[in-house]
Order: structure tokens, then C-alpha cells, then sequence
């Protein structure tokens, strides 16, 4: 069983949890500062999902939302589900529960990226209704 919540204060244990997770997203990202994840938490414009998995984090996404003249815009980034307890549902619970918050908080999509090789993921975003969409993505490096 996968509990879902929103991350309303920085704890011990969030800092170490994502000290242990994202390095399984990213190699060239260190991760965030308990000052960074106290942005994070008071930010209006984004909300820190955690998923508890018998007592422990185990999985992570950021909601980024935010308005503009035609509507609320949602985004997904950064899901991190621990590598001992992926395909148990953690991304499936986690991403459910962002696209309902995003419901709450008037969007009406929510966009996500995820890299081709990510395979998984990618299946899980096509079985849970995301649709690939034919744009441009670019990024402009500072």
C-alpha cells in the first residue's frame, strides 16, 4: 500500500529522502538543499508530493502550476520512484494524485516530459491517458 501526500514541512526525513533519490534521476543534479525544499514547500507555484510505502519515502513528484491569460498551466516534473520498489504502482499513485490536485486547482492538462529511454515511464504515462504531443521542446541553456 502507497500513501500519498503533499509535503507541508521539511523534515529529517525528507532531506535524506531526497538525498537518496535523486541520484536516480539525475547524475549531473545534486540534491536540493533543505533550504531549497523549504522553496519548494511554501511555493505557490509548485506542490512536493510524497508517496510512504510502510513507513518510509519512496517516490516523489513536483506539481508546477501556475496562470496565465488562458488558463492554469500544469506540469509535471521530477518523479523519482525508488529503484527497490518500482512497478508496485508508486509512479501510477503519484501521478493520479498530481492530476487530481491540478483538477482542484482549475487546469485543465497537465504536460509532462520524460526521456525516450525511460521506457517504463513512458508506458505508464501512455496507460494513464498522457498523449504524446507533436511540438517543439526547447531549451535555451544559462
Amino acid at each position: 500500500m502507497v500513501d500519498i501526500s503533499i509535503a507541508t514541512e521539511v523534515t529529517d526525513e525528507l532531506v535524506d529522502a531526497f538525498d537518496r533519490l535523486v541520484p536516480q534521476l539525475s547524475n549531473s543534479n545534486p540534491p536540493p538543499s533543505r533550504e531549497m525544499l523549504q522553496q519548494i514547500v511554501d511555493s505557490e507555484a509548485s506542490t512536493l508530493l510524497i508517496a510512504h510505502h510502510e513507513s518510509m519515502i519512496v517516490g516523489t513528484l513536483t506539481l508546477a502550476t501556475f496562470q496565465i491569460p488562458t488558463g492554469v498551466r500544469a506540469w509535471i516534473e521530477d518523479v523519482i520512484v525508488d529503484g527497490a520498489v518500482r512497478g508496485r504502482g508508486v509512479g501510477q499513485s503519484l501521478n493520479l494524485a498530481a492530476l487530481e490536485h491540478a483538477r482542484t486547482l482549475g487546469a485543465i492538462t497537465v504536460d509532462l516530459t520524460s526521456r525516450p529511454s525511460r521506457e517504463a515511464a513512458n508506458r505508464l504515462y501512455a496507460r494513464l491517458g498522457f498523449v504524446q504531443r507533436e511540438t517543439n521542446v526547447y531549451r535555451y541553456q544559462l
